[in-house]
């Protein structure tokens, strides 16, 4: 009898205990609930003044833009859009006949089916020669205020030379690449119509491959129809990511704007400075011991599809980028000092770069909102050259 009362007791204590441990887990769920469906109402409203306020680093503020869409894409005025010099263009990245081997063209390293990149931790080019760095996508990159890894290019009129000339990548000098356009017959009409002239120089070859890259833009994501009122455009991990992007994971310090980057340059660690890896970034192009080790904030639109990550493609997935930028991108202490050229240089990390103590689910919730930004792989057909 004893027995059977306290078997009871405990039947009932268990019961009591199951069902109290259900009705917190179910608050705990509702409580969550409720606030993914009130920010979910906030974010897609189509009006970003009634968004939750950023978290925002005050060494991030003077160079801070909301994220959205992508504005309208300007032409310069001395280089305006005009559908022939698109084609001009589009034909001239194709064309391998512009690099010294007459086997190596623009595309060979901005692939449109992969999200205009290689996907190479490093990219090689001239007699198969290794690069140093990754190559970026030149999707959107109307909105770049300067090109490669460290901005050595302020223009994408500039930038499209430099491939043609380096000597790790087409290895053509640009007055020899030049005159083997002018000597293509076929050319002579594409010229004409697009700059009035048969007439080719290097200039115009420059302003065409601009022209086309300009017009290469990112059809509307997820998180475009989402911020524009389709509600259910996203999961509720989705919303949360996007919140956690803006707030908690301090990703809006540097990935701001439509463009989702600030275009500028920042030190995150990843310079290796006094290592066989090391790369002096943006010193190599300015000179000033401040900018060793910074790199170009790249832009988070399509960041799904131009994998490897980082200059140097140092990550494969985009789980051990955000796992890196969690633990507040620990710097290896012997690789934070180099002498270059007689001159000593130390990396000195971005002060917005801290811990961030995200749980396992917020790392995914992120990673899962930066899917939003990426749209399907591009099928395009490369144009006939001409003979």
């Amino acid at each position: 009898m004893k027995n059977a009362l306290s078997w009871t007791l405990i039947v009932c204590v268990s019961i009591f205990l199951l069902n109290n441990c259900k009705t917190t887990l179910h608050k705990d769920i509702s409580q969550d609930q409720s606030f993914i469906s009130k920010i979910r109402k906030l974010y897609s409203s189509g009006d970003p003044s009634l968004w939750p306020k950023p978290e925002l680093n005050e060494l991030a503020v003077p160079h801070f833009s909301e994220i959205g869409h992508l504005p309208k894409v300007k032409f310069p005025e001395n280089n305006p859009y005009s559908k022939e010099k698109v084609l001009l263009g589009k034909t001239l990245f194709y064309d391998p006949r512009l690099s010294g081997s007459n086997q190596i063209a623009c595309a060979s390293c901005h692939d449109p089916e992969l999200g205009w990149t290689d996907n190479k931790t490093q990219s090689f080019g001239h007699d198969r020669q290794l690069g140093t760095r990754n190559a970026m996508t030149i999707m959107n990159i109307a909105f770049a205020k300067s090109l490669f890894w460290d901005g050595r290019a302020e223009s994408i009129e500039q930038q499209s030379q430099m491939p043609i000339q380096d000597h790790k990548e087409m290895n053509e000098h640009i007055d020899i690449a030049t005159d083997k356009i002018a000597k293509i017959k076929g050319y002579e009409s594409l010229f004409e119509r697009a700059f009035g002239t048969k007439t080719v120089t290097k200039e115009k070859i420059a302003m065409a491959i601009a022209t086309f890259e300009r017009t290469l833009m990112s059809p509307q994501t997820k998180f475009d129809k989402f911020i524009d009122g389709q509600s259910d455009a996203f999961t509720d991990d989705e919303v949360a990511g996007m919140h956690l992007f803006r707030t908690k994971g301090q990703c809006m310090n540097c990935h701001n704007s439509g463009y989702f980057s600030n275009n500028q340059f920042e030190n995150d660690g990843t310079g290796l400075l006094g290592s066989r890896q090391e790369d002096l970034g943006r010193y190599k192009v300015t000179g000033d011991p401040s900018d060793a080790g910074k790199f170009r904030v790249p832009t988070l639109r399509e960041i799904t599809r131009t994998g490897p990550w980082m200059h140097n493609g140092a990550f494969g997935t985009l789980r051990d980028v955000l796992t890196f930028y969690n633990g507040g991108n620990p710097e290896p202490p012997k690789k934070r000092a180099t002498v270059h050229n007689g001159v000593q240089l130390v990396s000195k990390k971005s002060a917005m770069l801290k811990p961030l103590h995200l749980t396992e689910k917020e790392i995914s919730q992120i990673e899962a909102f930066l899917a939003t930004l990426s749209t399907r792989t591009q099928r395009l057909v490369p144009p006939g050259l001409p003979k």
